[in-house]
């Protein structure tokens, strides 16, 4: 077994953090439930990958996350940091300050109050049995009341979690408040990345991590990099380069739809966003082996309009369209080992992340930067008129690509889970190969390389899951029509599980992304006269640091130009 430790640095990747982690400890739930489908009771998911096995001082076991989450101080809610849902923190109440011989005047925030479903979840921890001895009729109407809830009074990604996490897992960042609406951009961290100790903490609660593997396969982080957390990352990042040289590092760069909208601003404003864009992608992109950019400007407005009933000023709704992508794509680390000639009758195909990033990066162009497509539903694999051509039915969550992707050197990792016949019966590995093969054998232009993972697992849809299924979705996310059907949004209380296809691929497809980052630093930044060089200067960079990242972005341009100079090695 091959250990993964997760990190989530800023705001939203928290927001879709929680939902990442909800949808592992549902599919634990569900093979210990009797009464789940079976589909969710076979061991080609290896859970442990993800998750650490430990106990309490008084001996209780546990099993937890292997997870490093920083955030804004409050913006745990009603969480402690040890990862209780408890009000108060008693290491603070005991806190004596033995120092000091003059007066204390202490000053405390009142504690966030915690949701109705939080108080469901503590009330069923103190007293299992009552949960399950409800009756149905009153279970549904409690659900409903929880999901009302939740639909309209998440202000923190905790207010959705139902998952227990490890004291080390948790830390609030000084020097940044969940109020501070000017921790926007790269410079604005400047004053939190120079504190050595805050920086040190972070790295030591990794390290708690990372040391008790046995055999870690790699770190994925996920990052908000719209903001000052993005500097944060970017030195948390360096650090781990430093200090796990061989450990491979995969980087999710997610942003809230509303943070990309087309807003008013005014020069300045344009450029710092600009050169925010540019160092940030420059920063986070040397310090890791694989990027993956992830923040549509908008999901209401997307393909998935068809299917889902996404409200982009809400981060319940867009981080959970994330979550359930980065939870495909990373199914193939939890599969399975097998031999090369054998094949479970669950799964196929799996991946460790060492591996998914030579099969991304290391062949062909060499191209570090990966788009993200998403079919949430997957269709159904045996309709040939919906599966007719399963790119027309993936579609990109990785913002600024190209929409014609023709690029006979792309190279693609593509996951399908859950998937189903015409009929709504699941359908067998074999089909889905059968099915995968013949559509990219159909293709004009082929991959330089395609690998499949497959799975027989959907994905399931928990309580704390909002409602964002339109009524064209049935119970196990089968497509009753192709037209969205005006009524009430479906959630948790009507569909049990979705099936999923999700694709990482590298192509001259993120071109236009990196090209317009390159572009922003060379022209406001780097050029003779350019007015954000005074905005670089004021985060902290001089011009020979400035003119480093442009030659890093220029790197990265390189390998898409014609007249590039493919060396045998990359062949």
């Amino acid at each position: 077994m091959r250990e993964a430790v997760t990190v989530q640095v800023g705001g939203f990747a928290n927001y879709v953090g929680s939902h990442f982690w909800n949808f592992q400890d549902e599919l634990l739930g569900l093979a210990d439930d009797p009464d789940a489908d079976p589909v969710f009771k076979n061991d080609a998911l290896d859970m442990d990958v993800l998750y650490r096995s430990g106990e309490t001082h008084q001996g209780i076991p546990t099993y937890c996350p292997r997870l490093v989450s920083v955030g804004s101080r409050g913006s745990l809610g009603s969480l402690s940091s040890s990862g209780n849902l408890s009000q108060t923190s008693a290491s603070a109440d005991q806190l004596n300050v033995a120092t000091w011989s003059g007066s204390v005047t202490r000053s405390v925030s009142k504690p966030h109050g915690r949701n109705l479903f939080l108080q469901s979840l503590v009330e069923e921890g103190q007293n299992p049995s009552t949960s399950n001895g409800a009756s149905n009729s009153q279970k549904s109407v409690e659900d409903k009341d929880l999901i009302d809830c939740l639909e309209n009074s998440v202000n923190f990604w905790t207010d959705y979690s139902k998952v227990q996490y490890h004291p080390q897992s948790l830390y609030e960042l000084h020097g940044s408040w969940t109020d501070f609406d000017k921790f926007d951009n790269y410079g604005s961290a400047q004053e939190v990345v120079s504190d050595w100790s805050q920086i040190e903490e972070m790295n030591e609660r990794l390290r708690f991590f990372v040391e008790e593997c046995d055999h870690i396969q790699g770190i994925q982080f996920i990052v908000d990099d719209s903001g000052g957390f993005s500097s944060v990352a970017a030195q948390f990042l360096e650090n781990i380069a430093d200090d796990y040289t061989n450990t491979p590092v995969l980087l999710y760069c997610v942003r809230d739809p509303m943070t990309l909208g087309s807003s008013r601003r005014n020069q300045r404003e344009s450029i710092m966003r600009a050169l925010h864009d540019a160092v940030s992608f420059s920063k986070l992109s040397s310090f890791c082996n694989l990027m993956v950019p992830i923040g549509p400007p908008s999901l209401s407005r997307s393909y998935m309009s068809s299917y889902l009933y996404i409200q982009d000023e809400k981060p319940f709704h867009a981080s959970a369209v994330c979550a359930a992508a980065i939870h495909s794509i990373t199914v193939p680390f939890r599969l399975q080992q097998t031999g090369p000639s054998s094949d479970l009758a669950h799964s196929s195909g799996n991946l460790d992340i060492g591996e998914l990033l030579h099969i991304l990066s290391d062949q062909g162009r060499q191209n570090m930067v990966t788009a993200l497509d998403v079919a949430m539903p997957a269709p159904s694999l045996t309709d040939r008129d919906a599966m007719g051509n399963i790119e027309m039915k993936l579609h990109s969550l990785t913002p600024e690509i190209s929409d014609e992707d023709e690029d006979p050197y792309s190279v693609e990792s593509l996951v399908v889970h859950g998937a189903l016949d015409k009929g709504g019966q699941r359908t067998s590995i074999s089909q889905v190969k059968d099915s995968v093969c013949s559509v990219y054998e159909a293709r004009e232009t082929k991959p330089k390389f395609s690998h499949l993972s497959a799975s027989l697992c959907p994905l399931p849809v928990p309580l704390p899951f909002p409602s964002i299924f339109r009524g064209n979705i049935g119970r196990h996310g089968e497509i009753l029509s192709d037209h969205a059907e005006e009524s009430q949004p479906k959630g948790s209380l009507d569909i049990e599980s979705i099936p999923m296809a999700a694709r990482l691929r590298s192509s001259s497809a993120v071109l236009p992304f990196i090209e317009r980052r390159s572009g922003s630093l060379q022209k406001h930044g780097v050029a003779r006269g350019a007015i954000g060089s005074l905005v670089l200067r004021d985060w902290g960079f001089g011009r020979e640091e400035v003119e480093d990242m442009a030659e890093h972005l220029a790197k990265l341009l390189g390998p898409f130009h014609p007249e590039m100079d493919l060396t045998s090695d990359s062949d």
